[in-house]
């Protein structure tokens, strides 16, 4: 459990892209998203060949697995919503929010808590995805409206629950997708 608590706490440091939006502009917040996912990658290869210092004890003592990227995919998440949504960064902010905070919390909510599997993937519950509705649609509902609010959060938690690829690209896509056409028909 206190594994997974320091992933997800380093999971929602992308909460540190909407703080540095009033100092920076977009195409440096896009920058700065890119260069966090080509890093990651460059320390993941490296990683796999030798230790490196700080970056191999804090990578084993949050990845669930040897192989895993999440946290690259994390960033390629960001970098595409800031690229995809940028021009509307309530909406982009909405999805990053959903990101960081429904999928952290609903993960240190599932493991501890979760009693109820999800229905067609048991790996996932009940105690989890409505943590991760609640906290997402508190993030959001603080840029957009409190419609757009919900469905992102709704959209969310069911995308963190059944995406077929890592949720971490696959979130704040379609949560930026789904408040976008809220935004726009209501």
């Amino acid at each position: 459990m206190q594994k997974e608590t320091l992933r997800q706490l380093v999971h929602a440091s992308g909460l540190l892209f909407i703080f540095l939006e009033p100092f920076l502009s977009l195409p440096y917040l896009i920058a700065l998203a890119i260069f966090a996912t080509v890093m990651g990658e460059i320390i993941y290869k490296i990683d796999k060949k030798r230790d490196i210092f700080l970056f191999s004890m804090l990578l084993n003592s949050c990845r669930r697995d040897y192989n895993e990227k999440g946290f690259i995919y994390f960033f390629a998440g960001l970098s595409l919503t800031l690229i995809i949504f940028g021009q509307n960064l309530a909406v982009a902010n909405a999805a990053i929010l959903t990101l960081a905070w429904g999928d952290s919390l609903s993960t240190i909510v599932g493991t501890r808590w979760g009693k109820h599997p999800l229905i067609f993937n048991p790996k996932k519950t009940w105690e989890g995805s409505l943590t991760f509705m609640a906290a997402a649609f508190l993030g959001a509902i603080t840029q957009v409206s409190l419609l757009a609010a919900l469905a992102g959060a709704i959209a969310g938690a069911i995308t963190e629950a059944y995406s077929p690829i890592d949720d971490n690209l696959t979130i704040p896509l379609v949560v930026g997708i789904v408040i976008t056409i809220f935004m726009y028909f209501m």
